[in-house]
């Protein structure tokens, strides 16, 4: 009767993990369900900013299509009543769960979390939300403050809790209702950190001296880098401690010692999150639920840890839009489970040593876009349909691709021979690219460059990535007609992967355009 669905989202999560090579992150339980999953490991948003981000993935249209830049529209009034993920799901007889943070909170959801079109009772958040950005954090001097880096008692917390962990228990406790009435399930479970504070509980520290933090590769801006492209992390001067350091606007950068405490606490709070996941997979081992449950994890964007001279998301980077992303499906990306199997024993971030690589890996670069109509085919559901040019008046549709065939096509296969090219343009043997997007209200950084709402938008900055290149042109945009005009391009940029990882070497104006 087919599988039920456990989708996780992390808000900010970059793909700072052990099973995406990352040498000094403790991630024992991500690195787990890697091990027994398919992992993508070339994802991209496609806007870096939670509420665009997430309306994008949960109803497969990209931001030109929800019409959502900002965090002051709903989709259904302003662009078209679309379909989404959950809603979808619903309809073909699941019972939809929502805890924490899944569509961002506010007006472009409602102020309902889109309910009940997607979900089949009232989202759960956790009561400690309402905390997030209180003065929590104790400073040297004892006194509290709402700061950036943000190491607590737990204990000391309102409600004696953080969010996460409330997160965790109401969805273990939503998986023991499901295994006793037997009901299918999608359940989607939404974890606040590492977004900003970086508000966690203080023994995470202990993993991560400083003197083992290491600044960004590249911790200067640019030299060509285009001013419209660069964000001028605004959010995070807007904290107690970073404010305190007095540093230059737009560019000026932050002392090193208080960009390593940055880097260890984002950390920090990584390894915090992976225990709330740790605890959350071995509920569905208590259950005997893991034979029959896809697990989806994810995120809605990145961050950027320092990079470019940049903080926080809000750019086209792929420290901004890389996502984790990986698939875990019972027999399918392993052998089949039995039912009461252990797959997911809780492993101690504290103690456990060892990492394990990923069950699976494909380098093709994917789109969040994807995973609606990739979950829709893994859970046996009819595929909904490829959107026409212009879908405004399209119910259900995606603009993304299901990527299900990547699955078991080992890397090497040439992806040329295959079927299934009749009725889509998209052919398989096209070079898969990613496009993200990125609004500014002026040419140069001012002080809501990283969160322009929609009237103010002047400038959209277009993104794609393919696995040699990301290319960028920031053009003029009409926010009363919705209109990018690529015949005046502001700036460009074009980096080299092969010989840039980092995308520190903007060639775009020494390129010969020819070939691009």
């Amino acid at each position: 009767d087919g599988m039920n669905v456990l989708f996780i989202v992390v808000d900010d999560l970059r793909p700072v993990l052990g099973c995406y090579g990352d040498k000094l992150v403790k991630s024992p339980n991500i690195d787990q369900l890697a091990s027994q999953s398919m992992v993508f490991s070339n994802a991209y948003a496609q806007q870096a900013v939670c509420a665009p981000s997430r309306v994008s993935f949960l109803t497969g249209r990209r931001p030109d299509t929800t019409r959502l830049y900002d965090f002051y529209s709903y989709w259904r009034v302003h662009a078209g009543n679309y379909s989404t993920m959950p809603q979808y799901f619903k309809e073909n007889g699941y019972m939809t769960l929502s805890v924490g943070k899944v569509f961002h909170p506010g007006v472009s959801s409602n102020y309902s979390d889109d309910y009940p079109y997607s979900w089949s009772i009232p989202p759960f958040h956790p009561s400690a939300e309402k905390y997030e950005n209180d003065k929590t954090c104790r400073g040297k001097d004892g006194k509290l403050y709402a700061n950036l880096v943000c190491p607590v008692n737990v204990t000391e917390m309102p409600g004696g809790t953080l969010p996460d962990i409330q997160s965790t228990a109401e969805a273990i406790r939503l998986l023991n209702i499901m295994k006793t009435n037997r009901q299918k399930f999608f359940l989607a479970v939404g974890y606040h950190k590492p977004h900003i504070p970086l508000r966690y509980p203080q023994e995470f520290l202990k993993l991560y001296p400083l003197e083992n933090m290491t600044l960004a590769p590249d911790p200067w801006v640019p030299k060509k880098l285009p001013s419209v492209a660069y964000n001028p992390w605004t959010d995070i001067r807007q904290r107690d401690d970073v404010k305190a350091l007095n540093v230059s606007f737009p560019y000026g950068p932050l002392p090193d010692d208080f960009q390593l405490q940055i880097r260890q606490s984002y950390y920090a709070a990584v390894s915090y999150l992976d225990v709330q996941i740790g605890l959350l997979l071995n509920a569905l081992d208590n259950v005997g639920l893991s034979n029959n449950t896809i697990v989806v994890f994810t995120a809605d964007h990145g961050w950027s840890l320092g990079e470019h001279g940049e903080w926080a998301k809000y750019s086209n980077f792929d420290v901004a839009t890389r996502v984790p992303l990986m698939f875990y499906v019972p027999g399918m990306t392993t052998s089949p489970v039995s039912q009461g199997a252990r797959v997911f024993p809780y492993l101690d971030p504290f103690s456990h040593v060892g990492g394990s690589a990923p069950q699976g890996q494909s380098k093709k670069v994917v789109e969040l876009v994807s995973v609606f109509p990739t979950l829709a085919e893994l859970a046996g559901l009819q595929v909904p349909p490829v959107c026409p040019e212009t879908s405004f008046g399209v119910v259900l549709c995606t603009e993304g691709t299901s990527i299900v065939h990547y699955f078991n096509a080992s890397e090497e296969e040439v992806e040329e021979g295959r079927e299934g090219c009749g009725d889509t343009d998209r052919c398989f043997n096209e070079e898969p690219v990613a496009f993200s997007q990125y609004p500014r209200p002026a040419d140069s950084p001012q002080w809501n460059s990283d969160k322009p709402k929609l009237k103010d938008i002047r400038i959209m900055g277009y993104s794609m990535r393919t696995i040699d290149y990301r290319y960028t042109l920031w053009v003029p945009f009409d926010p009363n007609n919705f209109t990018a005009n690529f015949q005046d391009v502001h700036a460009g940029e074009l980096y080299v992967m092969e010989t840039d990882p980092n995308q520190d070497y903007n060639i775009y104006n020494n390129a010969s355009h020819g070939w691009l």
